[in-house]
């Protein structure tokens, strides 16, 4: 039998013995978030939060690496220990408040295998009078192996509020830095795109 269709079974076999493991890591959300609230506070979002993540056997796919959408499942912890050590949980209780996705890009350059360790590295890079623009990146041996740009937005009973009041609920200036122009470019395109997607069925 070719390897890489033995080395398939035994991961879906794995999978199958822990299906547990393979919903949200919810452990691993509430352990990191906690962690990283007892961490020094940072001056704000645009401080760098580096945490540090074992890659564990049900986060790979049948190629034996990390799975692309595990990946994804993964940045959100790093987003949140951002959170907790800018004082953004604590505003979010305190307004009632929801954070939620609004577009992504994701580069995927490098492997990330079985209990490899990786670092990831988050933080907000600018705002906008509707999104918030944040960058995440996972590296391993000093190698970038992935970088993902989301637009982000907080929600007040379900619709998007203005980051300057998300600003102004830290004790920021609610100006934002200038947005860089590969983000600039990025905004742009996405402006350009067909929503909803045209049926061609």
């Amino acid at each position: 039998m070719p390897v890489l269709a033995t080395r398939a079974m035994a991961v879906d076999a794995g999978r199958q013995r822990g299906s547990s493991r393979r919903m949200y890591p919810f452990i691993r959300f509430f352990w990191g978030t906690w962690r990283a609230r007892r961490m020094p506070r940072l001056d704000g979002p645009l401080d760098m939060h580096t945490s540090r993540h074992i890659c564990m056997p049900w986060d790979i796919d049948m190629f034996a690496e990390m799975n692309n959408g595990r990946m994804l499942t993964l940045y959100d912890l790093g987003r949140f220990q951002l959170a907790a050590r800018v004082g953004l949980i604590d505003a979010l209780i305190r307004n009632g408040w929801a954070l939620t996705i609004a577009g992504s890009s994701t580069r995927y350059r490098k492997r990330i295998t079985a209990f490899q360790r990786f670092e990831t590295r988050s933080r907000m890079i600018c705002w906008d009078d509707r999104f918030m623009y944040l960058e995440q990146s996972m590296w391993t041996k000093g190698t970038c192996a992935s970088h993902v740009l989301y637009r982000t937005a907080a929600l007040e009973k379900g619709k998007v509020i203005a980051p300057s009041r998300v600003g102004e609920a830290l004790g920021l200036d609610p100006t934002s830095p200038p947005m860089p122009d590969w983000v600039k470019a990025w905004t742009e395109a996405e402006a350009q795109r067909i929503w909803p997607p045209m049926d061609e069925g």
